[in-house]
């Protein structure tokens, strides 16, 4: 018995683990990719996903536990986020921008886990004026998304890209579009005209992109982080309900509690993480 006790004990971590990469994937500002570095798994995945067939039999038993737990925790939240999105847009919204911003201080202590080289605050830079100005212009143009098969499709992209590239929060992108709350809608209510779409663009991405991804972060690592610092940031600036802040002074001191509970929320998994052992 003494033998099995910490098999058993290895495996219900995987599984918390991997429950906590899920809930990480769906929730605005905190990546999936990052939850992977963080748990020492990262590496592994990207083995997988840029080699099923090679490393299905050396990696799967592995990490099984970990994707058992992933898709519990994403579908779970995904169902109870698409019913807060609904009912209380705004308070949400700041929750999630509380969320983001108190995952910052841990994206920059990633980006520079490897160094930090003085020229490579230049990709964040030109990632934060091109997110700006793109995402701006759909606003002055009055650009209006209707969500379709092929708009499903690129988000599937992103959720891919979430877990591909450390730090990079599908929600980041797909909020400033509007995106975000039908995605996650139809995920937690398995909808299969969101789903077929979304799961085509994330194989499809994960196919053609999962090497590439790897390799970039292999040679140009703080470059490539920091470059997804900037879209963050540039995307949660543009999510903000500025509108809701001038309605009531009600309205507004909700907001500002629910960005507080973001940060804070975000500061302790941030936390709770740093006590988690990294598997080498």
């Amino acid at each position: 018995m003494k033998n099995k006790n910490p098999g058993i004990l290895h495996l219900i971590l995987r599984v918390l683990q991997g429950i906590l990469i899920g809930v990480g994937a769906v929730l605005p500002g905190i990546s999936g990719g990052v939850l992977c570095v963080v748990f020492g798994i990262y590496k592994p995945v990207m083995e997988l996903l840029g080699s099923p067939f090679k490393r299905f039999k050396t990696h799967v038993p592995r990490l099984l536990p970990v994707i058992i737990g992933a898709a519990v925790g994403f579908l779970g939240v995904a169902k109870i986020l698409a019913f807060f999105l609904e009912k209380y847009p705004d308070p949400s919204v700041c929750l999630f921008i509380g969320l983001i911003t108190g995952m910052l201080p841990s994206l920059f202590r990633e980006a520079g886990e490897q160094g930090r080289p003085k020229n490579c605050w230049v990709p964040l830079v030109i990632a934060f004026i091109v997110i700006m100005a793109l995402l701006i212009s759909l606003n002055l143009f009055s650009v209006v998304i209707t969500p379709n098969f092929g708009w499903y499709v690129f988000c599937g992209f992103c959720l891919a890209l979430s877990v591909i590239a450390p730090g990079m929060s599908f929600s980041t992108l797909l909020m400033p579009l509007g995106l975000y709350a039908p995605f996650v809608d139809g995920l937690g209510n398995l909808d299969i005209s969101i789903l077929i779409p979304a799961g085509i663009g994330a194989v499809v991405t994960v196919i053609c992109l999962a090497r590439a991804v790897d390799a970039l972060f292999d040679h140009f690592y703080p470059y490539a982080f920091h470059a997804i610092i900037g879209i963050v940031i540039a995307a949660t600036i543009m999510i903000i309900p500025v509108k809701s802040f001038t309605v009531s002074a009600g309205s507004a001191i909700v907001n500002i509690i629910c960005i507080v509970v973001g940060i804070v929320a975000a500061l302790a998994l941030d936390a709770f993480n740093s006590r988690i052992p990294v598997e080498e």
